[in-house]
């Protein structure tokens, strides 16, 4: 039974999302303040959290601060309606998706299954990847499927569900253009609607954390308008001299 974490302080809200998460199979618990919610999802073993931004005590985005320097939970958070800027910063400290209030609660129960597929892919598609494809390796980046460890120059990135996702695709993808409409729908697990920017944030994230390659050159183009390329570069043995 998979453990869901609600913060949020509209107790009406956490009743609702606990009566339709709990006959989806999920055992629900939930927490009405920052502070408090912060410690549970630390000392508790969740499958995810579900995080409101507006909070007594501490609000969102410092709980979501708190939760990436300690666990790597997935995170979706609830925003205000068109306020893209939470959003934004929300996506940019670590979260996994969002979702503005007011909402549907079966639209939460759907991004909250299409965030856990990423993050514990079906055990019967991995046991049908051959060896060969469970380690990827573009450049000085490798990326161990099996372990979901990502090594830089055989340094380890810590990188989040979405992340990890993400760079996947684009390094099965290297040196071929992946549309943002793909991404969205493969790593985000729905259709990008206008004006979305989610990927663009996440990508934005993900070439900070891999830094430029050995050539000192930028290893995710973005092609306006379109979507984005992982350069393919030799491996990392063929700079040296």
């Amino acid at each position: 039974m998979e453990r869901i974490l609600i913060i949020d302080d509209d107790t009406e809200l956490c009743d609702l999302l606990n009566e339709y998460l709990t006959p989806e199979g999920f055992q629900v618990d939930a927490i009405h303040d920052g502070q408090s919610g912060a410690d549970q999802a630390c000392m508790q073993d969740y499958d995810l959290i579900v995080l409101d931004v507006m909070l007594p005590k501490k609000n969102g985005f410092e709980v979501l601060q708190q939760l990436r320097s300690r666990i790597s939970t997935p995170v979706v958070m609830l925003t205000a309606r068109g306020d893209d800027v939470d959003r934004i910063v929300g996506l940019e400290m670590g979260a996994d998706d969002y979702l503005p209030k007011p909402f549907n609660p079966r639209e939460l129960v759907a991004r909250i299954r299409a965030v856990l597929r990423r993050v514990k892919p079906d055990g019967s598609e991995l046991g049908s990847l051959a060896a060969s494809n469970r380690m990827l390796r573009v450049g000085d980046v490798k990326m161990d499927l099996s372990s979901h460890g990502v090594t830089r120059s055989d340094a380890p990135i810590e990188l989040t569900a979405v992340e990890f996702n993400l760079l996947e695709h684009l390094l099965r993808n290297a040196g071929r253009l992946v549309s943002r409409k793909y991404l969205t729908r493969i790593v985000l697990g729905r259709e990008m609607s206008d004006f979305d920017r989610s990927i663009d944030v996440h990508v934005s994230k993900l070439r900070k954390k891999l830094g430029p390659d050995p050539a000192d050159m930028e290893r995710i183009k973005t092609i306006r308008g379109v979507g984005y390329l992982y350069v393919l570069i030799p491996p990392v043995d063929d700079y040296q001299t």
